[in-house]
């Protein structure tokens, strides 16, 4: 059966079920990814759920980094016809208003963390710059559309030895929905990739929040700083936009890794200055491509749900902590702090920083 509750709706995009998407690549995705801390920093949690149609499957996960324990709980179903249906063993997501207002759900499980969260936006959504990559030899790799948005969460989170009461006086957070096409699923054979060298991934995002407004910075490049896509606009609580020119970026690294310590972004005539509270190696347990058993869309089961804890005290679970970084972090602009993600990830050389190699430390 190709027909599912939602093609009562009047939703249609192409001449198909609503289930099925305008394009037969695999890696077509749709998803939800939100994060929550304490202006304090001592805390930091993130979620996601994505649907991916032309696998068939449906999956979700939490990263929650709190005295210095890196815990994941994730799970995995087959995608069924119901694309509403927006629960995954115990995790839920739920559209309250949309573009305004959603609540998270993880109901107590046997691995200790739970939540039941509510965001609520402090700015309208807006549509960031579509992000296309074209591969060597041509294949689309990245063809996607994404909304961001930074918000205060209301509710409680509930770890083994503690439970965290959240209100948005003091809990914000970023959030972004993306759907199209972006490398999903088992690995596909790798073909003429093999003999062509791995090209440079330079990706930098910040949505930062001070009082009134926020504002919103992407810097993806190239091994010598051409661009591939890259934002700097801000978005006033009153449905206001000011695009600020051409972001530019200034990273000082912690020495003999690729961690960032500080930054200075500039937008225009707004320098920020950044300063990563709690770095979480969100690759790590997730999902997001550095475990071979687990990526995101790759199929498990009818239903599957695992947990996982790292103690990063530990040099072997230490060890482990590598590639994409989201911070929660603090920002400084013209004396006003706010807070923030900052979200980093670079792979290759990168001349501008003096790597030289896929993963080489800086020096």
């Amino acid at each position: 059966m190709s027909l599912s509750p939602l093609d009562d709706y009047p939703v249609h995009q192409i001449a198909e079920p609503i289930r099925r998407v305008g394009t037969s690549d695999r890696n077509f995705y749709d998803r939800y990814y939100f994060n929550a801390f304490p202006h304090t920093g001592d805390a930091f949690l993130i979620t996601g759920m994505g649907m991916y149609p032309n696998l068939g499957v449906a999956d979700a996960f939490v990263c929650v980094l709190h005295n210095n324990e890196h815990r994941v709980v994730r799970a995995s179903r087959e995608l069924g016809v119901d694309r509403m249906n927006t629960t995954v063993g115990p995790f839920r997501v739920e559209v309250i208003e949309g573009l305004k207002k959603l609540r998270v759900i993880l109901e107590p499980n046997e691995w200790g963390t739970a939540y039941d969260l509510t965001w609520e936006g402090f700015e309208p959504a807006h549509e960031e710059p579509r992000h296309f990559v074209r591969a060597p030899h041509d294949r689309v790799t990245f063809d996607t559309c994404r909304l961001a948005q930074m918000g205060g969460w209301t509710g409680t989170i509930e770890l083994p030895d503690e439970t965290m009461a959240v209100s948005p006086d003091a809990w914000w957070g970023s959030r972004d929905r993306s759907w199209g096409v972006r490398p999903v699923g088992e690995a596909e054979a790798p073909g003429i990739g093999v003999a062509t060298p791995m090209s440079t991934f330079y990706w930098n995002y910040a949505p930062i929040r001070f009082e009134g407004f926020s504002l919103f910075y992407i810097a993806q490049e190239g091994r010598d700083g051409t661009r591939v896509l890259e934002e700097a606009l801000r978005v006033w609580d009153d449905g206001r936009t000011e695009h600020l020119g051409r972001p530019e970026h200034a990273l000082e690294w912690i020495p003999g890794t690729r961690m960032v310590r500080s930054a200075v972004i500039t937008m225009g005539d707004l320098q920020v200055e950044v300063e990563p509270m709690l770095q979480c190696h969100l690759g790590i347990g997730t999902g997001y491509g550095f475990d071979q058993d687990w990526r995101h869309g790759a199929y498990q089961g009818p239903l599957v749900v695992q947990g996982l804890t790292l103690d990063l005290d530990d040099p072997d679970d230490a060890a482990r902590m590598v590639g994409i970084v989201d911070s929660a972090a603090r920002f400084r602009l013209n004396g006003d702090v706010g807070y923030g993600l900052w979200e980093y990830f670079v792979i290759g050389p990168h001349d501008k920083y003096g790597f030289k190699d896929l993963l080489d430390a800086h020096p």
